[in-house]
């Protein structure tokens, strides 16, 4: 109950600080990122429990990684992650799901993902800022990525990329799970040199 108490007091304040950063009131991020007023004031009171596409809405407008959403203060010039360490953002009906296992800090920051797909199961995501670029490699299984209306199908021991941009879906394929490491690489932000 602490760690999530703590979870939501990190998330509360980074919202509220990249908000301010990014010189924006509380009705304009929430016109932007589709989220409604009393949503966010919940949330920077550390009392909101927003779901994963909230997240990611968010984190777009603010022009922010998700994890840069969720991470307390830096504590090493090391991070190692437990897998164990991090929960589910999403979950699927049958069992799939995705965790953020870390950000990359800098000016054009990485997200990196662990997903689970189980057959036929899929999180269709919505298109994300200009310039994001997103990368999947699956190590185990096979999936299907359709992106902009086109289908692919990336098997263990393959990499795909694509611009992050447009309407893109992932879905299990094959008769057991598929594992992959998916990476989400940001615009440099506003002021950096690159």
């Amino acid at each position: 109950m602490a760690e999530t108490e703590a979870a939501l007091r990190a998330l509360a304040h980074n919202v509220r600080a990249a908000r301010t950063r990014a010189g924006l009131s509380l009705d304009e991020l929430g016109r932007r990122a589709q989220v409604s007023k009393g949503a966010l004031v919940a949330l920077e009171k550390a009392q909101g429990n927003p779901n994963f596409a909230t997240l990611v809405r968010l984190a777009d407008t603010l022009g922010v990684s998700v994890s840069a959403l969720l991470e307390g203060p830096a504590e090493d010039r090391v991070r190692i992650v437990a897998a164990d360490a991090v929960g589910p953002l999403w979950t699927g009906p049958r069992g799939s799901e995705a965790r953020l296992m870390l950000t990359t800090s800098g000016p054009a920051p990485v997200e990196v993902w662990r997903w689970r797909l189980e057959p036929g199961e899929e999180y269709p995501s919505h298109p994300h800022q200009a310039g994001v670029v997103e990368t999947v490699s699956v190590t185990s299984g096979r999936m299907t990525l359709l992106v902009d209306g086109g289908e692919h199908t990336v098997a263990a021991g393959e990499t795909a990329a694509f611009d992050g941009d447009v309407p893109h879906t992932y879905r299990g394929a094959g008769d057991g799970p598929c594992h992959l490491v998916m990476t989400v690489h940001l615009p440099p932000g506003p002021g950096s040199a690159a």
